[in-house]
Order: structure tokens, then C-alpha cells, then sequence
């Protein structure tokens, strides 16, 4: 019986004594769990505020793209149309140079001397040009090119001593237009003659010498051939 009202005794300081330790671990379970998530509420606001801030960003490059874009297309449009006028300037410059056709030149560039008798056509290659504007003429075939449809207009003044006949005859392609010939005993001999032909691009006009006649040209420049154009069509 006495040890048993010991034992009763006792009982009550033994659970007063358990209480304390029990406590402390609760209290350390809540302290730490408190502090998890304060440290997961932490961390989740700083992943908030990360993506916050990307995603401004990225709207801020989604409108710096957009304004890029717009000045791309505002530049390439600029640019094509600059291409456009500097297009059509080209063209405008091509069709005036193409309007601007004129030549004038004479048989011999130096010295003196005759050009046949030959007995058949012989081209003659005007060698001393005074102009050649529009470079239509080619002193080094004596054939003139005409470089746009339209309507020209040729001369040519032939001449030369003695009592051989002289004569050139213009030649369209492989037609015989008009003839300038002359033929006397004596003193000095001089015909001229002149046309105004319908020409295509890629005619071709030149002077033929006469068969069995002559020309004769020096520092005076006697034998002259010259054209021009006078309107396209």
C-alpha cells in the first residue's frame, strides 16, 4: 500500500516533467515550418516578379520588333522606289542620247590622195569625223547605224580632178538610193546629192563608189558625207 501511494505521488511530477519536452518539439515543428514557407512564399514572389519582368520585357521587344518591322518595310519601299526613278531617269537619259543623232566627216583624215577607179562598188569609209554625235556613225566601215526608228536625212559632196568620172551612189542596206556622178574631159569635177530615208533600228546606210570612177580628197576636205535624224516615229 505504501508503495503504491508513492507510485500515485509521483505520477502527477512524472507527466508535469514529460510536458516540456513534448512542447519544444512541437514548437520547433511549427517554428520550422513556419519558416519553409515564409522561404516558399519568398521564393514565389521572386519568381512572380521574374516573370513579370519578362514578360515586360518581352512586350517591349515584341514593340521594338514591330517598330523595326515597319521601318524595314518603310526603307524597302524608299529604296524600290528610288530604283523606279533611277530606272526611268536610264530611260529618259537613253531615248534624248537616242534623239541626239548627227555626223558629219571627210573622206581622208591626212595627207591627199585618190580613191579608185575600181570596176565595182567600193564602200567608202569617211575617215576624218568633225561630229559624231550619238555615235551612229563607224569611221572604220563607213556605215551608219541608226540607233531608233525615225526619219534622217543625208548629204554627201564627192569631187576630182581629170577626165575620169566621178560618182558615189547612198546604199540602204543593200539598196541603191541616190546617185551623185559627174563626168567631164577636163578642170575639176564635183557632184553632190542628198535623201531623206524612213529608218528601222538595225538598217545600215553607206556610200558606194561608182564603178570606174574616182574621188579625190586633201587637207581641204572635198568628199564629205553627213547625216542627222529629224524626228523618231
Amino acid at each position: 500500500m505504501k508503495i503504491a501511494a508513492t507510485f500515485l505521488l509521483l505520477l502527477p511530477l512524472l507527466v508535469v516533467g514529460s510536458v516540456p519536452t513534448d512542447q519544444s518539439k512541437t514548437g520547433a515543428d511549427t517554428k520550422t515550418a513556419a519558416l519553409t514557407a515564409a522561404h516558399d512564399q519568398h521564393c514565389a514572389q521572386d519568381i512572380h516578379a521574374v516573370l513579370r519582368e519578362m514578360a515586360v520585357s518581352l512586350a517591349q521587344q515584341k514593340v521594338e520588333m514591330r517598330f523595326l518591322q515597319r521601318q524595314n518595310k518603310e526603307q524597302s519601299a524608299k529604296l524600290k522606289e528610288l530604283e523606279r526613278q533611277q530606272t526611268e531617269v536610264h530611260k529618259l537619259k537613253q531615248q534624248l542620247q537616242a534623239k541626239q543623232v548627227a555626223f558629219s566627216a571627210s573622206l581622208i583624215a591626212h595627207g591627199h590622195g585618190f580613191i579608185g577607179p575600181v570596176n565595182k562598188h567600193t564602200t567608202l569609209m569617211f575617215k576624218h569625223v568633225i561630229t559624231n554625235i550619238g555615235k551612229a556613225y563607224n569611221p572604220h566601215t563607213g556605215v551608219f547605224s541608226p540607233p531608233v526608228r525615225g526619219a534622217y536625212h543625208f548629204e554627201w559632196y564627192i569631187g576630182a580632178p581629170g577626165n575620169l568620172p566621178v560618182g558615189a551612189v547612198l546604199v540602204k542596206n543593200s539598196e541603191h538610193i541616190f546617185l551623185a556622178y559627174v563626168h567631164v574631159k577636163s578642170y575639176y569635177a564635183a557632184s553632190s546629192n542628198g535623201a531623206t530615208l524612213l529608218l528601222e533600228v538595225g538598217d545600215v546606210v553607206f556610200l558606194r563608189l561608182w564603178p570606174n570612177s574616182r574621188v579625190f580628197d586633201n587637207q581641204f576636205h572635198h568628199v564629205t558625207f553627213s547625216g542627222h535624224l529629224l524626228f523618231t516615229m
